[in-house]
């Protein structure tokens, strides 16, 4: 698995999105291209955060205060007072920005698949958008790009790069 590179499995042109953009917008770009989910991008091509169908579907969720103990005249909250602030600014969004996730993981090019497989799985993220420095998006990586590179491990004898059996 240390042979494929993330170039290799990379999908380029890559759908994006500006932060300017509204949620209808959005949502008709995601419709539009049968995709769960893209990059956000400013003028110059460079990576901002990206954005999928479960941050749409964060608007529509019912919006729950956090519960809270209050002992004398101090309050403790007994829930993340931050992902409440984050829901609450994603329940009332009109722009992409309003809703994007920021600071997402990224690969370069020369990323292993096994490195994309793994940020994949530990991270929970469907896709990983391919960077170079400083930030500008090359491509992008969907879960079903890394399955069709370890598909191309495989030898026409059933082999794998280890030489163990399928």
């Amino acid at each position: 698995m240390d042979k494929v590179k993330a170039g290799d499995i990379m999908s380029f042109p890559v759908v994006t999105i500006e932060p300017g953009a509204t949620v209808r917008e959005l949502a008709a770009v995601l419709a539009d291209n049968n995709i769960s989910g893209l990059p956000v991008v400013d003028e110059d091509g460079k990576l901002l955060g990206v954005v999928s169908e479960e941050d749409l579907l964060l608007l529509d969720a019912d919006l729950h205060f956090p519960r809270y103990v209050q002992v004398f005249d101090s309050v403790i909250f007994l829930e993340s007072v931050r992902k409440f602030e984050e829901r609450f600014r994603k329940a009332f969004a009109a722009k992409v920005s309003d809703v994007m996730s920021r600071d997402p993981v990224t690969v370069t090019q020369e990323s292993t698949l096994r490195e994309v497989a793994t940020l994949m799985s530990r991270q929970h993220v469907n896709r990983l958008p391919v960077v170079e420095e400083p930030g500008h998006l090359l491509g992008i990586i969907a879960r079903g790009d890394v399955l069709r590179g370890i598909a191309a491990l495989q030898d026409p004898n059933g082999e794998d790069e280890k030489g163990a059996g399928a």
